[in-house]
């Protein structure tokens, strides 16, 4: 993704202090305003949708699923989409994922998590029939609402710390099913967890200009089972946006993976590259 522009951030920062001009009630205030039992109903409303969210991400880290992910980075009128289909083992720690950027120089990884270990055919630098072995604890993001190395466990630690969250919506309709939709926001530390150095070091300053965290907009769909069936997140900025969702279906259906044999793999070198978050 490029770098936003000086004059965007600029822009983007004058309109932050223009909003920062409202100011709201003191605490004090607000003890003698009777709407304050109002306030403090949609705050426990809040606590309740945020509950809802963390409990519905634990039920499926307890199962298994098929994942199907979009990465969509948006710049003007271009839009580039990255795609992430393949069974997922949550409670095993164990899947395998086929990733697709459709007119990338590569445009197209094998990956197959096994425990501790993320194993990736099809990168530039290892050779045809090996494939590369990163620890998975140890992997990194390189860009905005990635996941290291496509992890969908990454995506659901983040959607998990939603903020500032409220039930927006009642029978929505996702992969099939019905679902209740929750929206709220990510807040910096999550935006930029496990990202790597400098990657990290633009949002911070991007974050600096602004006086306040970039703008992460999330959505999570939790069906009538309370699973979570859908997340959504989006970044905006100017004319730069990034939008990534994931969709999880099929509960508990059998996973199979094989780890490649050990004298097949070698150590991944370089963990970075569009296909690799």
């Amino acid at each position: 993704m490029r770098h936003v522009t000086t004059h965007a951030l600029r822009a983007c920062a004058a309109a932050t202090a223009l909003l920062a001009l409202a100011t709201g009630c003191s605490a004090e205030e607000d003890h003698k305003n009777p709407s304050a039992a109002k306030t403090d109903a949609g705050k426990d409303a809040g606590k309740a949708a945020a509950e809802a969210v963390r409990t519905a991400v634990a039920k499926v880290r307890g199962t298994s699923a098929d994942i199907h992910g979009t990465v969509l980075v948006a710049e003007g009128e271009g839009a580039f989409p990255l795609f992430l289909d393949g069974p997922f083992d949550l409670a095993e720690d164990k899947g395998k994922l086929a990733v697709d950027f459709p007119g990338g120089a590569i445009d197209h990884v094998d990956e197959i998590f096994d425990g501790d270990t993320i194993y990736v055919h099809g990168i530039h630098g290892v050779a045809k029939g090996t494939w590369g072995a990163a620890v998975r604890d140890e992997a990194e993001a390189h860009y905005l609402l990635r996941a290291p190395l496509n992890d969908p466990e990454h995506y659901l630690r983040q959607i998990s710390a939603m903020r500032k969250v409220e039930r927006f919506a009642t029978n929505e309709t996702v992969a099939g099913t019905l679902a209740t939709r929750y929206r709220g926001s990510i807040d910096h530390a999550t935006l930029t967890l496990r990202l790597a150095d400098k990657p990290r070091k633009s949002a911070e300053k991007i974050r600096d200009v602004q006086g306040a965290d970039l703008p992460v907009s999330a959505d999570a769909w939790v069906d009538h089972q309370g699973r979570l069936v859908q997340l959504k997140m989006t970044y905006r900025l100017a004319t730069v946006s990034v939008t990534t969702t994931m969709t999880l279906s099929a509960f508990g259906k059998p996973v199979k993976v094989t780890a490649p044999d050990a004298s097949r793999t070698v150590p991944v070198t370089s963990k970075g590259g569009v296909l690799l978050g």
